[in-house]
């Protein structure tokens, strides 16, 4: 199953626009990313390594941030970029080692959230994660940034069905494990298996019905009756951690 559709942000329709430091680094550094154009100021361009070949405006602080969204933090540089080609989950899951831990996300949707929980991933060593063609965020300027250069380091899928993504990842012997607030198992006793996925809904609805049928277990977080739930983004750290260590 692959990605289908193309990141909307950026001037060009098909192309985002990446700022800040780490999320541009990431993307000059990575060789399956093609960046277009760079903007910049010339403080920024004394320590950003641009390719010789690429084109580079220089730019005052103000000019750029009239490029991006309000208030963003471009931190003096902003690029333009094609994004990033398909990737199938048939190649993720026939890499996997044989401890491996995957991430799944049903109809989480916030870009920032989204760039956080690829930032955990590549923290705590996740393959990847992969979610709903149709209900996920493109790859943008925001997501780039909460990402801090984890969008270039982790594999995304995109599928268009979730829940026979579901049954391919349990045939490549993964245990799926559901995320859910009120379930009787803790997550600590729910993981076993050495090859987990982990699977997350979007906050408030939290997981589909369909979704929870195709895991092999629902778990909750050890968090107290203080709050409700975590952030989905927190949730997936937490998780992420607690996995990494069983």
């Amino acid at each position: 199953m692959a990605r289908k559709n193309k990141s909307k942000a950026g001037g060009n329709p098909n192309r985002p626009r990446f700022w800040g430091k780490h999320a541009v680094a990431a993307a000059l550094d990575n060789p399956n990313r093609r960046v277009l154009k760079a903007w910049s100021t010339r403080e920024a361009a004394s320590f950003m390594q641009f390719p010789t070949e690429m084109p580079v405006v220089m730019a005052e602080a103000p000019d750029l941030g009239r490029m991006v969204p309000h208030d963003a933090p471009h931190q003096g540089v902003v690029i333009e970029v094609e994004p990033l080609e398909d990737i199938w989950l048939g190649d993720v899951l026939a890499d996997a080692p044989e401890r491996a831990i995957l991430l799944v996300l049903d109809q989480v949707t916030d870009p920032h959230n989204v760039g956080a929980i690829l930032r955990s991933a590549a923290a705590f060593g996740a393959i990847g994660i992969v979610t709903q063609d149709r209900h996920s965020p493109p790859e943008s300027g925001a997501l780039a940034k909460a990402a801090s250069g984890a969008l270039e380091r982790v594999p995304w899928v995109r599928v268009v069905n979730l829940a026979r993504a579901l049954e391919e990842i349990a045939e490549a012997g993964f245990w799926r494990i559901g995320l859910a607030g009120k379930a009787e198992t803790g997550l600590k006793e729910a993981l076993g298996p050495q090859r987990v996925a982990l699977v997350l809904g979007a906050e408030g609805p939290g997981m589909r019905s369909n979704t929870r049928e195709h895991c092999d277990a629902l778990a909750r977080l050890p968090i107290t009756d203080n709050v409700e739930s975590l952030n989905v983004s927190n949730a997936a750290a937490v998780a992420l951690y607690a996995a990494s260590v069983a």
